[in-house]
């Protein structure tokens, strides 16, 4: 299994991630998070580096929330499928606060994460921020969850 980078603070990351980051910190302005006041956002830099970006959207029945990062993976689906996903960013904040905290992706968007790295046969790099303040940077998908559930699995 891979392990993820970790670094002490954001002017530690590289200036194309240290960019992602922002822009999905700007994307946290889209959350829509009345229930729970905690504002997510994510962004992906493609392969020829546009940016598409995502912010969780909650509801009052629960179960139909849908959290940042697959906001930002399923608009790349329905409009740049043949793009490949390099990166992705993830950062969150309480309503009212600038102070970014921890925001680590669910297993569901993990899961979508490994399918998305399938569909494009490469490895998409993650990045959010720990309990700590620092920032972790991993490798691909796998690396957040090992054992997923796969295409193949289906096949008989």
């Amino acid at each position: 299994m891979n392990s993820s980078e970790r670094f002490a603070s954001i002017d530690d990351l590289d200036s194309e991630s240290k960019y992602l980051v922002h822009k999905a910190k700007e994307a946290t302005h889209h959350s829509y998070s009345p229930y729970s006041k905690f504002q997510v956002g994510a962004a992906l830099i493609l392969d020829d580096n546009t940016i598409i970006t995502g912010a969780n959207q909650e509801n009052a029945s629960y179960p139909l929330c849908m959290c940042a990062e697959r906001v930002a993976l399923y608009s790349l689906g329905a409009q740049f499928p043949e793009k490949k996903i390099v990166k992705m960013a993830v950062v969150a904040h309480k309503k009212n606060h600038k102070e970014l905290t921890t925001a680590a992706p669910c297993g569901a968007c993990r899961q979508v994460l490994v399918e998305y790295e399938q569909r494009q046969q490469s490895k998409i790099q993650i990045l959010f921020m720990t309990d700590e303040m620092a920032w972790l940077k991993y490798p691909d998908a796998e690396s957040l969850l090992p054992g997923s559930f796969r295409q193949e699995h289906l096949l008989l």
